[in-house]
Parts: structure tokens; sequence; C-alpha cells
């Protein structure tokens, strides 16, 4: 029996060490669009290898990973199809389709990100080396890879957030952090007499315009093109959000935001956090426990929040109505409060 259990443990510890290369296995299926081009029917490999123009011995290589972790699936014939998940959420043109997000944003961006995790971990890498998020973001390129990947990201998480808050009585809504306006994009959309303003570094407030823009949205939406954290908020707010936001500032800050958020609602205003969250006692789950260890590698100081440990901070500055939702399951919470009237 001990070595049984001990085999399960191995089998459980090798899982999770080479889980990098499951993530590159879906990252190079993207890559050469292969989820899009199963989605208009069954493929050998030799069809996908013709399509994609890629030689065949690499994509029989790459089909029999992807098959392996159920991201697509073979029939006996060795015909390839996309795995329900996929087809829902990895093709382009689905109606959940993330894709983007994880090709451009985690391949390209977090990933490369987690190679000074290691020393961020330790305190090995001086603090003017570590490459941080304001650093990214005064990059016109990256900000521009990684702002059309979090878009996409975005715009399903805020149709379950239109769900989930009402924000009928509210004029007007301070998303900050809330860079290309995904999430006021779909807020507004529910709620037609709502207007937004949106805080964020000034090369994501170019790129957001384009967002808006095609939105139909310039009149209801406008930018504070500044670091959120150092930036004067406007005041008599309807409801604030903040969203992936204190996942990635240093965690003495986020005390500070929530005291700053209660001063600039108006009486009765919604407050609205949106981000990743393990639960009250760390026992996971386990996306959102990875996800909060990535964010660290470029903010070092950024703080493992808990639904509890935000309730507590929300109920010590005033406010009231404190809700607790999911909203991607297993990765992100919402916590919704309000300001008394």
């Amino acid at each position: 029996m001990l070595e049984d259990s001990l085999a399960e443990t191995a089998e459980d510890v090798s899982r999770i060490a080479f889980g990098f290369m499951a993530s590159k296995a879906l990252f190079a299926g993207l890559h050469i669009d292969v989820f899009t081009l199963l989605a208009s029917g069954s493929k050998t490999s030799a069809q996908i290898s013709e399509e994609a123009k890629v030689p065949i011995n690499r994509v029989t290589t790459l089909m029999t990973a992807l098959n392996s972790i159920g991201l697509v699936e073979r029939d006996k014939g060795e015909i390839y199809s996309n795995s329900p998940g996929a087809e829902s959420f990895l093709s382009k043109g689905a109606k959940y389709e993330f894709g983007d997000y994880l090709r451009y944003q985690i391949d390209q961006q977090m990933y490369p990100f987690l190679g000074q995790l290691n020393e961020v971990l330790d305190g090995s890498l001086a603090p003017d080396a570590v490459d941080s998020y304001q650093h990214w973001m005064n990059d016109a390129e990256q900000a521009s890879i990684y702002c059309d990947a979090q878009h996409s990201g975005s715009l399903g998480p805020g149709r379950t957030l239109c769900r989930l808050v009402d924000l009928s009585e509210a004029e007007t809504l301070l998303d900050v952090g809330g860079g290309t306006g995904a999430m006021s994009i779909r807020l507004l959309e529910e709620f037609p007499t709502l207007v937004s303003t949106i805080i964020d570094f000034p090369n994501v407030a170019e790129i957001g315009w384009k967002f808006i823009s095609e939105a139909k949205m310039v009149d209801r939406i406008r930018y504070i093109p500044s670091n959120a954290l150092t930036t004067q908020w406007p005041k008599e707010q309807g409801a604030i959000l903040m969203s992936y936001l204190f996942s990635g500032i240093p965690g003495t800050e986020v005390p500070r935001l929530i005291e700053y958020a209660f001063e600039c609602l108006e009486p009765g205003g919604n407050f609205i956090i949106h981000d990743f969250m393990v639960k009250d006692n760390r026992s996971g789950p386990p996306m959102a426990a990875l996800w909060q260890l990535q964010h660290m590698a470029f903010t070092p100081d950024a703080r493992s929040v808990t639904p509890g440990w935000l309730r507590t901070r929300l109920n010590e500055v005033g406010f009231v109505d404190i809700e607790e939702d999911e909203m991607i399951p297993g990765l992100t919470k919402l916590i919704h409060a309000r300001k008394p009237k």
C-alpha cells in the first residue's frame, strides 16, 4: 500500500512539474490556429499540415500532445476534432473565445515574467531591475500586446458582472485601472444611463480608444491617462470598479485604495472588486493561487488576497451590504459593497 501511495504521489508531482509543457502545447496550438481549423470540421494530421503550412511530423507530435491533455479528440482513424471546451473558448469567432488572451498575453508576456520569480522570491533581484507592470505599460509595443489580449479576455467576465450587480440607479462609473474599457463597455451596454471614467496609463488609454470607438461609446466613456495609484480621482461617483487591480499592486496600497474609494463614492454608491482570490483558509483553488504567484513575479510586494480579508477591510472603512460571488469559476471572485446612504 505504501508503494502504491508513493507511486501516486510521484505521478502527481510529475504532472505538476511538467504542467508548463502542457501550457506550451496549448500555446503552440493557438499559434498555428489549429482549434480554428478544427472548428470547420474534423481533420487528419495531413489536412491540418496542409492548411496550417506546418510539416506533418510536427503537426502529428503536437496533435498527439493536445489529445493527451484533452484539448482535442481523436477517433480510431486518427481524425481530430475539438474538445467541447476548445470549441467554445479557443477557436476564433466562438462566443466565449479568449484564445488571443492566452496566445499573446500569457504566452508572450506572463511566461517570460516568471523567469525572474526565483530572484524576486529570495530578494536577489534589485528593486529597480524588476520588470514591473508600470515599466511594462510604458513600452508602447508591450502595452499593445497586453491590452489587445486583456480586452478579449475581459469581455466574457464583463457579461457575468452585468448579471451580478445592479447599477440601474447609478449615473457615473469610475473604472480604476480599467484598461481598454472592456468591463465599462459591458456595463454601459447593460445600463444605458451610465457614463464611465477610466483611469489607466497613457499608452493603455490610447489603445483603449480603438475599442471604445468600435463600441460607439465615445460620448459615454472618458479617460484619465495616468497612474491610478498617484492621480486624483473624481468624487461623487455612483459606482467604482476595480477589476484585476489588487493583484497587480503592492499589498500596502490595497487598504488605502479601499478608503479612497469610500471617499470618492456618493452616498449609496456601489464598490465592485473583481480579482484573483484564494479561499480564506488558503486551501486553493489552484488556479487562483497560481495566478497570484505569477503576479508576484512582477509585483514583489503584492498580497495574496482572500475574500474574508477584503470584507474585513471594507467593514472597517464603513461599507455595508457586502456580498461575495464567483465570477470565473475556480479563478476569480467578485466582492460587491455599498457606501451607506
